[in-house]
């Protein structure tokens, strides 16, 4: 008996993607995803009714991925499932203040992460106040009082939309895992290369060339306080 992953021939191309996208791993859903985009509206189909049926878990980045594709999408179904299923997008943009994080969301779905990480201080300093609006910049005393909703709200928009490389949970691991040593955690993430802070914009990266937890900068330029506040937040020993 033939074994349905891994199915072959054009008849069964769709049943074989559809398949592998449902039971695969990360690397394999990963790999899978722009084949079915390729495929035309039969492969756009696939991917709406994988969205669908996992709707009312909490997204991970393949579910991410899938909603990038539909978004970035010129076929018409794609359009009027997104705007029917997914109005707000995929992650569910849950706010304490009634920010609202559409726009964030809509720029991770293209993948512009420079105006995505702009977007994302524009916000914080939303949740911070009209002082913090007008200065453009967060006191880390501010950042210890953010409701932990929006800041998981902020980091699951990251996550989601960037195979899981971005997002302050990401960085925050990655910390943990350098025993919260800060001179070997900026250099892993390339904020610092040698004795040498990494330029702003020019020398960032802004695309999933990136290493891990590159992205977003969370202020980094204002030294440490601000992104310890933000490791140290009760949002990441609580659920979304």
């Amino acid at each position: 008996m033939t074994d349905p992953m891994i199915l072959s021939g054009p008849a069964n191309d769709i049943d074989s993607l559809r398949l592998q996208l449902i039971a695969g791993s990360f690397q394999v859903q990963q790999q899978i995803i722009p084949q079915l985009a390729d495929l035309g509206n039969e492969g756009l189909d696939v991917l709406m009714e994988f969205l669908l049926k996992r709707r009312e878990n909490p997204a991970t980045w393949v579910d991410g991925k899938v909603y990038q594709v539909l978004y970035n999408s010129d076929a018409p179904q794609a359009k009027e499932f997104l705007f029917s299923s997914f109005p707000e997008g995929i992650v569910p943009l849950k706010s304490e203040c009634g920010i609202n994080y559409n726009p964030l969301q809509q720029l991770l779905a293209v993948q512009d992460f420079q105006a995505a990480d702009r977007m994302t201080i524009q916000k914080m300093c939303e949740l911070a106040g009209p002082t913090a609006v007008q200065r453009k910049w967060l006191y880390f005393t501010e950042v210890e009082n953010f409701p932990a909703v929006d800041l998981q709200t902020i980091n699951n928009l990251w996550v989601v939309h960037s195979e899981g490389k971005f997002g302050f949970s990401v960085q925050r691991e990655i910390w943990l895992s350098l025993g919260k040593n800060w001179d070997n955690f900026w250099p892993k993430i390339s904020w610092k290369k040698g004795n040498n802070w990494t330029r702003y914009p020019n020398e960032f990266i802004w695309d999933l060339s990136a290493p891990k937890g590159h992205l977003p900068l969370s202020n980094q330029l204002r030294g440490v306080r601000v992104i310890s506040s933000l490791f140290s937040h009760p949002a990441w020993s609580k659920n979304p």
